[in-house]
Formats: C-alpha cells, structure tokens, sequence
C-alpha cells in the first residue's frame, strides 16, 4: 500500500505543474459554459410545458460539469502508459513487484484528482462567488440546498472519480489488444461526454430514454452527483446512486483485470 501512496503522491504533484495549461483551461471552460447557459436560458425561456428540472438547476449542473470536466470526463487512457506498450518498454512496469492493474489504477487515479486542484476549485470559486458580485446571480452556481444535500454530493462525488478512474484504465488497457488503440479511446469519450451529461443534463433527454441512461454506468459520472448538489435530487436517493456506481466500479474492475492478466500473456516485447 505504501507503494501505491507514493506513486499517486509523486505522479499528482507531477501534474499540479501544469498550471499554465489549467489557467487557459480555466479561460476555455468559463467560455463554452457561457454558451451552454445561454442556450439553456432560450430554452427556458420558449419552453410551453413544465421540464423536469428548473433554470437554476440546469444552470447549476452546467457550471459543474465545466469546473469538473477533466476529473470526471474519461477523455482517454494514460498516454504514457500506452506509449510504454507500444514500444515495449512497459516491460519495465511488469517487473515491478506491485500489482500491475493496481499501480495504473493509482495512475488513473491521480490523473483524475489533480485536476481538481488547478480548474475545478479555481472555476467553482468563480462562478459561485465572483458572478453575483458581477451582476450575474441568474447564470451563477448556487450553493447547495441543505447540508445534506452537499454531504450526498460530496459521497457520490468521491463514487464519481472512482468509476472514471475505472473506465480510464479500460481505455488505458485498450492498447493491449490493438495496434494503435486510437479507435476505442476516440469513441467511447464521446459517448460518455453524452450520456453522462456533459453536453445536454439527462433529465431534459426524452423520457422514452430516461431507463437506459440511468441504467449505464455514465451516468453515475457527472447527472447523478451534480442532481444531488442543485437539488435536483433529494438527498435519500444517495443510497441508491451509491449502490449504482459501486456496482458499476466493480465491474469495470472485474473486466479491466480480466484484460490486464490476459493482454500480459499475448503481449508482444521487441527485444525481450
């Protein structure tokens, strides 16, 4: 275990270097989520029947997908990672005297907080307390409703991180069993950018569609967590929204250490 503390301390504070990236990333993010409020906002506004969450709400959920895009959005595998595999290096990775699915867990998981650190918290900072002072409380983050509502979010948040972290490490392990390993980590962040919420918040999806999205593991991403912290969601629904991504998590997992034990046997080291 101290093995694995040490890997995500070291591999976090490499990417808290970044900060000049997160600053401009900070920029682009305030921009398209100007965007998507604003295009919520003339929906709102023309809408002839009820919806099923209200202006604030989306606008909220809009806000934290933006600060948490990097964290919880699975853009793709470890890219060093993957690069190891396809030169062959990632020999040195199978002498390690660690487990190998959980050393690049650890990886994945690192990769999926730092960002926390260097967009979420600065954007969040901004949005919740820069935009009223500014004129603009209507397109602002609220804080949540009660605290009970903000202890679900933060329960279903850590659940959030853990279940990308999961998925990261499938599209990572991807390179295992291809040549190039661009085809899966090009397709499956866009249907998770999808269907998590990312692009349109679930509930305003027909209603036709609502079993399917809740049943996959997406949406225990991004909908489910930011629902609970507008309140779009009680704060009772954490169990079940709990149950959901550990029951996900541990799929993944299964399915993720199936690929690593038998993508070790078939690979392939040039020189060894």
């Amino acid at each position: 275990m101290k093995a694995y503390w040490s890997l995500f301390v070291a591999r976090f504070a490499l990417l808290l270097q970044y900060r000049t990236a997160a600053l401009a990333g900070v920029a682009t993010q305030l921009f398209w989520g100007f965007v998507k409020v604003m295009v919520l906002e003339a929906f709102f506004t023309h809408a002839t029947s009820a919806q099923p969450m209200t202006f604030r709400e989306a606008t909220g959920y809009v806000w934290l997908g933006q600060a948490f895009l990097i964290a919880l959005v699975p853009w793709g595998g470890d890219k060093e990672i993957q690069e190891l595999i396809r030169s062959g290096s990632v020999g040195y990775d199978l002498l390690r005297p660690t487990d190998l699915y959980n050393f690049w867990f650890t990886r994945a998981l690192a990769l999926r907080t730092a960002p926390l650190i260097l967009r979420g918290l600065p954007l969040l900072g901004i949005t919740m307390f820069l935009f009223p002072i500014v004129g603009l409380s209507e397109r602002s983050l609220s804080l949540p409703p009660s605290f009970a509502s903000g202890i679900a979010f933060l329960m279903s948040f850590i659940g959030g991180i853990l279940l990308s972290s999961t998925i990261t490490m499938l599209l990572t392990v991807s390179m295992m069993w291809t040549l190039s390993g661009e085809g899966i980590n090009s397709v499956l962040p866009n249907l998770i950018t999808i269907f998590s919420g990312m692009i349109i918040p679930l509930p305003l999806f027909p209603e036709w569609l609502q079993p399917c999205l809740n049943f996959l593991p997406f949406s225990g991403l991004l909908d489910k967590p930011f629902r609970l912290f507008t309140g779009n969601l009680p704060p009772n629904e954490l169990f079940n929204i709990l149950l959901h991504q550990i029951f996900w998590i541990f799929v993944i997992i299964i399915l993720g250490r199936f690929l690593v034990k038998y993508g070790v046997k078939k690979l392939v080291i040039q020189g060894g």
